[in-house]
């Protein structure tokens, strides 16, 4: 049967099952989550503490994981920041969970690189598009040419930001929305279009477009002087600023 707590598992999916790893230290949710990804396709790996997780982690090297950030012997904020650190793990996505909706813990979460962050109660419908968006992305086929403007240098094939000559470490999510910006070649990019072309998430289902605003937040920050080209346009959306 179907664990009580995530109804309306989502069909079975089309992707060659991608390896998922979920750690969540609460059984009936691990469980829960592992039913709905397997009915939807994916193959699932799982750990109930943070050690275990990242020996997991290192060892299996998944498509994907799925984090909660209440963990024993180590929390997912730590086992974030190893996997960040580890060259072998470091382009491996991560989805965050918690119970908490406090926008700091989202900020923090974003700041270690974790590419999204959920929080429970949340739809399994949701978890699922959310999972396929970020294995889309990870799949597609970046164009191999380089983006240079005011001291930014973008290799768009090796993922490789630098503003003045220095390295930019950007997450996934960050990078496809300064992707996203640029090549709009200054036009204005609603929320709701940056989330269905960055995160690939079903028009239909409910998601928060403050997402947007936090990895713009991070984004500007990372480019530090160059992050003043983001512009946010009013009751709108954002542009990249190409022109002077």
């Amino acid at each position: 049967m179907q664990p009580a707590l995530l109804a309306d598992p989502v069909g079975q999916g089309t992707m060659s099952q991608p390896k998922i790893l979920v750690v969540d230290d609460e059984k009936p949710i691990l469980e829960a989550i592992q039913y709905n990804l397997e009915k939807s396709g994916f193959r699932v790996l799982t750990a109930m503490d943070g050690e275990q997780a990242l020996e997991r982690c290192q060892r299996e090297l998944p498509d994907l994981v799925i984090l909660d950030l209440m963990l024993p012997k180590m929390d997912g904020l730590e086992v974030c920041r190893h996997v960040r650190q580890d060259p072998k793990t470091r382009r491996i996505p991560i989805l965050m969970l918690s119970i908490k909706g406090d926008e700091m813990d989202k900020v923090v979460g974003l700041e270690l690189g974790a590419d999204d962050y959920l929080t429970k109660p949340f739809s399994p419908r949701e978890l699922v598009a959310r999972v396929k968006a970020v294995l889309r992305r990870g799949h597609a086929d970046a164009p191999p040419d380089l983006f240079e403007l005011d001291g930014l240098r973008i290799d768009w094939g090796k993922h490789l930001v630098t503003v003045a000559t220095k390295p930019v470490e950007l997450t996934a999510k960050e990078f496809g929305l300064l992707k996203a910006l640029i090549e709009s070649k200054g036009r204005v990019l609603s929320r709701e279009l940056l989330l269905d072309r960055v995160w690939g998430y079903d028009r239909s289902l409910e998601i928060e477009t403050r997402t947007v605003d936090l990895h713009v937040s991070q984004l500007r920050r990372k480019l530090r002087t160059v992050g003043a080209r983001i512009l946010t346009v009013k009751s709108a959306g954002y542009r990249f600023r190409i022109d002077d």
